[in-house]
């Protein structure tokens, strides 16, 4: 920007309204500050056009290696290789009467 004349980070907008792009000021302070996450075909192709670039002069890629957990092996119930204690339990049908135990 500072090779085109713009030191402040609300120079762009004029240029932006002139090729149709209508961004509020605080979304061009986010752009020129921080590495955008979403940016529109629209917005990219004049900002090129205004800073006389490319679109890869706008941005750089860099690949982000992240350690990722590996799935729990089977019978293993959170990865630590213990599993859980089984449990009995007694399956009834809706029919059968509640069976009392003797305390």
């Amino acid at each position: 920007m500072a090779e085109r004349d713009m030191y402040q980070t609300t120079d762009p907008v004029p240029r932006l309204v002139e090729r149709g792009v209508h961004l509020p000021r605080e979304q061009v302070f986010r752009l020129d500050t921080q590495p955008p996450r979403r940016l529109s075909l629209d917005t990219q192709a004049a900002l090129c056009g205004i800073l006389d670039c490319s679109p890869a002069d706008l941005s750089t890629m860099r690949e982000v290696r992240r350690q990722v957990a590996q799935p729990a092996a089977s019978g293993e119930a959170d990865g630590l290789g213990v599993a859980p204690p089984a449990r009995r339990v007694r399956v009834r049908r809706a029919c059968d009467p509640p069976q009392r135990h003797a305390a």
